[in-house]
């Protein structure tokens, strides 16, 4: 039986209170017209003049030499991963990232990639895990031709990797010859988290992409970033895989809004998940991580609930969360003020105490 999205259960009260992924922004009234406005042509013939500039500015930011508009984050790492694989390659990534656990099997039905997992605390491995992986070149071994790291580490509870630490896995990569890859898809949270600027949180990777739909707030899209020649390669696989977006500027006007005006604001995001989260330790039977950015991570099991009749149940109050690794997920984002982190709080403890 094939996966179907889910939809809300019949006579379910709307959400007033998402939290279930920064993912569920709507673009705000000023994005919708800033997109309204955009000048556009079409992608495919590279007359559309909003495209160039969003990819022109991405790079920049970046510090790389060109970038290519795309629809999602994961094609972003499709694209890439092909872009630096051939079949039968290794790819080497933590054990929680995305490319393993929320991409469809992606890589081994299009790339014919193998991905090898890493351990790690918080969705990071070190320059020794990397050095421990590296397999002798046989011909029994797949040549191992990739590393990937993912900032923020969503699982790893929306943990940022410390530059250094960026520094010293690259390090061991480039000893091997292989090339680097950064899912960016939260990096701005990372970036003003640490107050480190994106080219230099991106400095040691050849390909690194940044995803417009999170806490960024637009529809759709994401930029891949890398040199000149490697955003030539991958043009070649977003056609194979679909072709370009026609008149996209429509689209990317929204993610050069963002740029304007929804980076500095994610830090209220922070503030947001810190109040939650001091919030929730104070409720008898919920065990709470530390949030370094948006992502609030908590153990429910101490509450006698099960996550299931957890997520029922506020769901039943309008609140929306997600599970994932085993946990429950709060997201906050530019939808989520610091009134409904309070109404949120009061919801939870109210179910926590009927049960």
């Amino acid at each position: 039986m094939l996966f179907t999205p889910p939809r809300p259960p019949p006579g379910a009260p709307p959400v007033r209170i998402n939290l279930y992924s920064d993912t569920q922004t709507r673009p705000t009234p000023a994005m919708k017209e800033a997109m309204m406005r955009a000048e556009v042509g079409d992608e495919q013939h590279g007359d559309d003049p909003t495209v160039h500039a969003l990819c022109d500015r991405m790079a920049a930011l970046m510090g790389k030499e060109a970038a290519m508009f795309l629809p999602s984050g994961t094609m972003c790492n499709v694209v890439a991963i092909l872009t630096h694989c051939q079949k039968g390659d290794e790819v080497l990534a933590h054990e929680t990232s995305h490319i393993l656990h929320s991409e469809g099997g992606a890589h081994a039905a299009l790339t014919g990639v193998q991905i090898l997992p890493l351990r790690g605390p918080r969705g990071m491995f070190s320059a020794e895990d990397v050095r421990a992986a590296i397999r002798p070149r046989t011909r029994y071994a797949p040549p191992q031709r990739l590393l990937e790291v993912e900032q923020t580490a969503n699982i790893g509870g929306g943990a940022v990797w410390p530059l250094a630490q960026l520094g010293a896995v690259v390090a061991v990569a480039r000893e091997q010859g292989w090339a680097t890859h950064m899912d960016g898809a939260r990096l701005m949270n990372a970036c003003v988290a640490s107050g480190i600027a994106p080219a230099e949180m991106a400095a040691g990777f050849d390909s690194v992409w940044l995803d417009f739909t999170k806490g960024l707030g637009a529809p759709l899209g994401a930029v891949l970033c890398g040199s000149a020649e490697f955003i030539g390669e991958a043009w070649r696989w977003k056609q194979r895989l679909g072709g370009s977006m026609r008149q996209a500027g429509i689209c990317a006007a929204a993610c050069l809004y963002a740029l304007d005006h929804h980076i500095e604001r994610l830090a209220e995001d922070h503030a947001n998940a810190r109040a939650l989260a001091q919030g929730l330790r104070q409720i008898p039977g919920i065990t709470v991580e530390e949030p370094e950015t948006n992502l609030v991570f908590f153990d429910i099991r101490g509450t006698g609930l099960s996550f299931e009749a957890f997520q029922a149940a506020l769901r039943a109050e309008g609140v929306a969360v997600s599970g994932l690794g085993g946990r429950v997920r709060a997201c906050t984002h530019l939808d989520v003020t610091a009134a409904m982190i309070e109404e949120a709080l009061q919801i939870i403890r109210h179910v926590v105490s009927r049960a």
